[in-house]
C-alpha cells in the first residue's frame, strides 16, 4: 500500500473528522491510527506498535533526543507563561489603552499586524507567535475577530519567509537547490542566485499578500469571515460562547492598572533580540569557519534559540512584575508560581494539536503519501508548457494531505529538477517555484498544518474556525497564482505572467467590492 492511491487515506480521514466533529486532536488521532492499521498490514499488534513506536520517535530517536520537537513544545509552554505575566503586570492593558489612542480605526489594528509580520519574517513559528501577542490586544479593542487576525498571521509569515533568503525556510530551501544544482552539474548559477530568481516567480505568495492588503485596506471580507467580523463587531470578540477559546490567562489572573507599556513590547523586544542572536550563534558554529550569512542560515539551531529567547524574555517578564508587585497591594508573589503554570496550563491544547500534527505526519511519510502524489507528475503526458502549473497544484494536494511545506519541499524539489532538466531546462526555475508557492497554499490551507495550529494559537482563535475562513481567501489567490503559471508556460515571460496577476487581483478587487461586505471603518 505504500506509495499507492490508498495512501491518501489517512490525511482524508483526519480532515474529513475535523470538518465533521470540530474535534481536532481526535481527528489527527484517528488519522494517525489509520496510517498505523495500513502499514501494519491490519493486524492490531503490529498495528499499535507502530503507533507507539511513531509517537515515542518524536521525542527520542536512536541519536538521542528529538530536541527539535522537545524545544518547540516547551517553547509554547514559556509563551504562554510570558503572555500570563504580560497580562499580569498589566502591559497588555496599557498597550491596548496606548494603541487606542493612536490606533483609531479597523485598518490600522490590521495593518499593524500585516507590518509587523512582514518585518518577522526570520522564521514562520516565531512570526505567528510574536505577530499574535503583540497584535491582539490592539485588535481586540478594534473588534477585530480573532479569526481575521489568524488569517493577517498566517498570511504574512510563511510567504515572507519563503521568499526571505534570510530566513529558516530561505536557507534550507537554498541547501535543498545547491543539492540539485550538483546533482545535474548545472553551472550557469549559484544556488543563492536560483532563489533570488525564484523569488519573483512565486505567483502565489504575491498573490496572497496581495489579498492581504485588499480585505485589509478595502475594508472589504467575504465567505465566511463575513459572519465573524460582523458578530466581532456587533457582539465582541469572542462571541459564540459554545466555540470559543477559553482564555485561561485572563480568567485566572487578575490584571494589574500598574502597567505600562514596557511591560508588554520589552519582554517581546528581548524575544526577538534573543532569538535572533541565538539564531546568529548557533549558525556561526554550525558553519565551521565557512561563515556567510546564507551558511550561517542554513546551520542555525531555530529550536534552541527559540528556547534561549524565550527564557531571556520570561526572566524580563519576572524582573517586570516584581517591579508592579512593590506598587500594586492586590497582588502578592504567590503569582509568580501561578502566573507561570496557568500559562503553561493555556497552551496545553495547542501543544496536544501540535504533538499529533507531527504524528500523523511521521506515519504519512511512511506510508508514502508524499511519494504516490510526486509519481503523478512523472506519469503526466501533457505539454510542458504546463509542467510549473502541475507541479503547482501537486505540491499544494501534498502540503495540503500531510499538512506540511517543509516535507512537500524535499520530496518535490528535486523531482521538479528532474522533470525540468529531462524536458526544458529552461522550466528548472519557474518549477521550483510553482513547487514552493503551492507547498505555502497548501499549508494555508489545511488544518493539519503546524503553521495553522501556531497561527490560530498565536491569535487566540478556534483552529477550524481559522482554516474555513482563510480558504476562500487562499484558494482566491491560488487561483490566480495557477492561471499566472498558465501563461508563464505559453508565454515564457515572466512580466506578462507577473502582469496578468496584478491584473487578475485588480478584478478580484473590484468583485469583492460588488459582492462582498464593507465593514465599519472605526469603531
Amino acid at each position: 500500500m505504500t506509495g499507492t492511491f490508498i495512501s491518501v487515506l489517512p490525511p482524508l480521514v483526519a480532515m474529513l473528522l475535523v470538518i465533521l466533529t470540530k474535534r481536532v486532536i481526535l481527528s489527527l488521532g484517528l488519522g494517525a491510527l489509520t496510517a498505523a492499521i495500513l502499514i501494519g498490514g491490519y493486524q492490531p499488534l503490529d498495528t499499535l506498535q507502530i503507533f507507539f513506536s511513531s509517537f515515542i520517535a518524536l521525542f527520542i530517536t536512536d541519536e538521542g533526543l528529538n530536541t527539535w520537537n522537545i524545544f518547540i513544545l516547551l517553547f509554547l509552554l514559556i509563551l504562554g507563561s510570558i503572555t500570563a505575566f504580560i497580562s499580569l503586570s498589566g502591559g497588555s492593558r496599557a498597550f491596548g489603552e496606548w494603541a487606542m489612542k493612536r490606533v483609531k480605526t479597523r485598518v490600522g489594528a490590521q495593518l499593524l499586524t500585516v507590518v509587523l509580520g512582514m518585518i518577522l519574517f526570520i522564521d514562520d513559528y516565531f512570526n505567528a507567535l510574536t505577530v499574535g501577542q503583540v497584535s491582539r490586544p490592539v485588535t481586540d479593542r478594534q473588534k477585530v475577530s480573532r479569526v481575521k487576525l489568524a488569517y493577517l498571521i498566517d498570511s504574512t509569515s510563511a510567504p515572507l519567509c519563503v521568499i526571505s533568503p534570510i530566513s529558516s525556510w530561505g536557507a534550507s530551501i537554498i541547501a535543498l537547490i545547491g543539492s540539485i544544482l550538483v546533482s545535474h552539474k548545472i553551472t550557469d548559477y549559484s544556488a543563492f542566485s536560483a532563489f533570488m530568481q525564484i523569488i519573483p516567480l512565486n505567483f502565489y505568495v504575491w498573490a496572497a499578500i496581495i489579498m492581504v492588503f485588499i480585505i485589509v485596506v478595502g475594508q472589504i471580507d467575504f465567505g465566511p469571515m463575513k459572519k465573524h467580523e460582523k458578530q466581532a463587531i456587533e457582539q465582541g470578540i469572542l462571541f459564540d460562547k459554545k466555540k470559543q477559546l477559553k482564555d485561561e490567562v485572563q480568567e485566572e489572573l487578575p490584571i494589574s492598572t500598574k502597567g505600562t507599556v514596557g511591560h508588554l513590547v520589552w519582554p517581546i523586544i528581548v524575544l526577538f533580540i534573543g532569538t535572533v542572536s541565538m539564531m546568529a550563534w548557533t549558525g556561526i558554529n554550525g558553519a565551521e569557519g565557512n561563515v556567510s550569512l546564507v551558511s550561517l542560515l542554513e546551520n542555525t539551531d531555530v529550536a534552541l534559540s527559540l528556547i534561549v529567547g524565550g527564557l531571556l524574555s520570561l526572566a524580563v517578564a519576572y524582573v517586570q512584575f516584581a517591579q508592579v508587585l512593590k506598587k500594586d497591594d492586590k497582588l502578592t508573589s504567590n503569582f509568580y508560581l501561578k502566573a507561570t503554570w496557568v500559562g503553561m496550563k493555556s497552551m496545553f491544547g495547542s501543544v496536544l494539536i501540535l504533538i499529533f500534527a507531527w504524528l500523523l505526519g511521521d506515519l504519512i511519510s511512511q506510508i508514502g503519501t508524499g511519494e504516490y502524489l510526486a509519481s503523478v507528475i512523472n506519469q503526466s503526458n501533457l505539454s510542458h508548457d504546463f509542467i510549473p502549473v502541475i507541479l503547482f497544484i501537486i505540491a499544494a494536494l501534498m502540503a495540503f494531505s500531510t499538512g506540511t511545506s517543509w516535507g512537500s519541499f524535499g520530496i518535490l524539489l528535486p523531482i521538479a529538477g528532474d522533470i525540468a532538466v529531462a524536458t526544458d531546462i529552461s522550466l528548472l526555475i519557474p518549477a521550483m517555484a510553482a513547487v514552493l508557492g503551492g507547498a505555502v497554499f497548501g499549508d494555508h490551507a489545511s488544518p493539519i498544518s503546524d503553521t495553522s495550529i501556531l497561527s490560530a494559537t498565536g491569535a487566540g482563535s478556534n483552529l477550524i474556525d481559522h482554516v474555513i475562513t482563510q480558504f476562500p481567501y487562499a484558494f482566491t489567490a491560488a487561483v490566480a497564482a495557477a492561471i499566472s503559471y498558465i501563461i508563464l508556460g505559453v508565454s515564457g515571460s515572466v512580466i506578462i505572467a507577473l502582469a496578468a496577476l496584478i491584473v487578475m487581483m485588480a478584478g478580484i478587487l473590484l468583485v469583492v467590492k460588488m459582492f462582498g461586505t464593507k465593514t465599519e471603518k472605526t469603531i
